[in-house]
């Protein structure tokens, strides 16, 4: 049975084992639906590590593709796809490049929420 902490509109934005003074302390019994409904939905991802963001390019067929968009952009660009440890979805050079990919805001949620399963 979880203590909930809640958002300015109401929704339930965190689970907490114990009761948390001044952010979580309702209780609410573990069959609530509002607390089912909370646990079934998915974190919005954020980043991803590079072995997963470079797996999903191959598995979605877009890696030849980036990496000849990549290969076209200014040195800082190039070293960023070649040596970062961690992909950021709302990065400038993420932006230019699913943008130049034709990609809208809700593929690129899916694309992240994909790769992180990887």
């Amino acid at each position: 049975m979880p203590y909930v902490s809640r958002s300015v509109g109401g929704a339930i934005d965190g689970s907490y084992e114990q009761w948390q003074e001044g952010v979580a302390e309702e209780f609410l019994s573990d069959d609530d639906p509002a607390v089912g409904a909370f646990r079934d939905t998915s974190p919005e991802v954020f980043s991803v590590s590079a072995r997963q963001f470079r797996l999903m390019l191959r598995r979605a067929g877009l890696l030849d593709q980036v990496k000849a968009w990549v290969a076209q952009q200014d040195g800082e660009t190039q070293d960023a796809f070649e040596y970062s440890g961690t992909f950021v979805k709302d990065s400038p050079m993420m932006a230019a490049g699913f943008a130049a990919m034709g990609f809208t805001p809700l593929q690129i949620d899916g694309f992240f929420a994909a790769a992180a399963k990887l």
